[in-house]
């Protein structure tokens, strides 16, 4: 009975590691041999891991990432693909989210791009970072709608305390001017204090001509510039190889899994 309440006030305390590996040490007879110190490091232990999973599952939740399977671990570098394993994987364990820097990531459709930067996104969740994950096309109605809702000005606060920046699919689409501004605005809070990862297939020398005023290009360009890592990937669409022509007749559950890029 006294063990049963003390597992309920543990739960309400929201200690459900520590009643977790409470229940599981009632069921093991080896524990009686032993001590009460050691229990409770194990039991610490136990609390300590539940936090950090529950966090990553948290952090992941509010990505929002295209690709959440993507990890860093499972990197395809084969020959023609432009991907240098050994950058990517020093790039990943360092200090870039703390330092503020740009993670430039350009290459043909279908090269893996988008995935590459969910690999790097889910590894910084990992790490406890926090991020988001945003489509420019679609970005450029999103800022519309909280325009029109008064929403914008608080929305713009609580990127500026994102950890990781996910610009996706940057160049596909035109912009508006006002979209020119907000971009600024987006990039200007985070220039040296936090990370942001833009992914396109546009060269990033056309990247001026795209943003279409020459006053906020060079602002934009100057602030993504300053600290930033370029990775330039090559070679035939990745889609392209899974499938089996541009007009193929695959069944729908071959084209739901070709919507995980591979890369």
């Amino acid at each position: 009975m006294m063990m049963h309440q003390t597992l309920t006030q543990l739960r309400a305390l929201k200690l459900d590691g520590l009643a977790t590996g409470l229940e599981e040490q009632l069921g093991l007879p080896g524990m009686a041999g032993m001590s009460f110190e050691e229990r409770l490091a194990m039991l610490v232990d136990r609390e300590v891991h539940h936090r950090n999973d529950r966090k990553l599952m948290r952090l992941l939740k509010n990505a929002r990432l295209k690709y959440g399977q993507a990890a860093i671990e499972d990197i395809d570098s084969r020959p023609g693909r432009g991907i240098n394993r050994r950058e990517v994987m020093s790039l990943a364990l360092g200090d870039w989210v703390g330092a503020g820097h740009s993670v430039l990531i350009t290459g043909p459709a279908g090269a893996g791009k988008s995935w590459l930067a969910c690999a790097l996104a889910q590894y910084a969740c990992r790490r406890g970072h926090s991020v988001l994950y945003q489509r420019v096309p679609r970005l450029q109605e999103e800022l519309r709608i909280r325009h029109g809702s008064g929403t914008f000005g608080k929305w713009l606060l609580q990127l500026a305390k994102t950890d990781v920046l996910v610009l996706d699919d940057w160049g596909m689409s035109t912009i508006d001017s006002q979209t020119r501004s907000d971009l600024l605005e987006m990039i200007d809070d985070r220039t040296g204090h936090k990370a942001t990862i833009i992914t396109s297939q546009l060269p990033i020398e056309h990247w001026h001509a795209w943003i279409g005023d020459a006053t906020i290009a060079d602002a934009i360009l100057d602030r993504l510039m300053q600290h930033h890592h370029r990775l330039t990937l090559t070679g035939d669409s990745l889609r392209m190889k899974r499938g089996q022509t541009p007009t193929d007749t695959s069944t729908a559950d071959d084209k739901k899994e070709k919507t995980i890029d591979p890369s």
